[in-house]
């Protein structure tokens, strides 16, 4: 019987990588894993800040005697308003001014609502109908505290409103005091409040809005100017 030979199995010549290169598998694992690290610390952290967020609103209080030069309400509400014509009245400020009122409001209208007196809104209170917006609040709220040569303003808006009202304050006028006077949201009463979508969903909506206003006062990217008048001007 003849012998046969067997060719031995040639292994193909294998590809070496420079030394210190690791494999591309490794590489691309390497990079999902820290990208998977870095998501997880980024949802920590805006987690932890809506936490803390939510709790400063929460708990936020009037001051007992509040005391200042004038006092600005920002609009958003009749409940703003009665608090600030009853601060009025009670000496905590000079004069008022009601911001972001809509053009077709009169100061009458307003006066009625809040049962006013005539002759306070006539000597003291001064309505704002050029702010769309809280950078528009800002803005003309700066204007009218110059005008007056105010140098401490109480600010009279809901309590979840309040950190991005000072904060765009602040930005446009860093030397003037601001002293915060919330209203409290009826919602927001309760420790329960995470349990009510309603709520939930104002928390949330506030929470991004003070986290792009803290990007953009940062960056100054995106800042748009807030007063009708401005932008009716830059549109013809």
């Amino acid at each position: 019987m003849g012998h046969t030979t067997r060719n031995p199995i040639r292994q193909g010549p294998e590809l070496h990588r420079p030394a210190g290169l690791p494999p591309r598998r490794g590489l691309i694992r390497r990079l999902l894993r820290w990208g998977g690290f870095a998501c997880v610390l980024a949802i920590a952290l805006l987690f932890g800040g809506f936490l803390r967020f939510a709790d400063s609103v929460t708990t936020l209080k009037p001051p007992a005697e509040p005391k200042a030069d004038a006092i600005v309400v920002l609009t958003g509400g009749y409940q703003r308003i009665d608090q600030a014509v009853e601060l009025l009245q009670k000496g905590a400020g000079k004069r008022l001014l009601i911001s972001g009122v809509h053009p077709t409001t009169t100061p009458r209208q307003i006066r009625k609502m809040t049962q006013g007196s005539a002759d306070l809104f006539s000597c003291c209170v001064d309505i704002g109908h050029d702010a769309i917006d809280t950078i528009g609040n800002a803005e003309e709220a700066s204007n009218w505290i110059h005008a007056n040569g105010y140098r401490s303003v109480i600010v009279v808006t809901n309590n979840y409103h309040m950190p991005r009202s000072l904060a765009e304050l602040s930005y446009v006028d860093p030397d003037i005091e601001f002293i915060p006077y919330p209203v409290v949201n009826s919602d927001l009463k309760t420790r329960n409040w995470f349990t009510d979508p309603n709520a939930m969903r104002v928390m949330l909506a506030e929470y991004v809005k003070v986290l792009l206003a803290g990007a953009r006062n940062v960056t100054g990217f995106g800042r748009h100017t807030g007063l009708r008048s401005t932008s009716l001007s830059a549109s013809d």
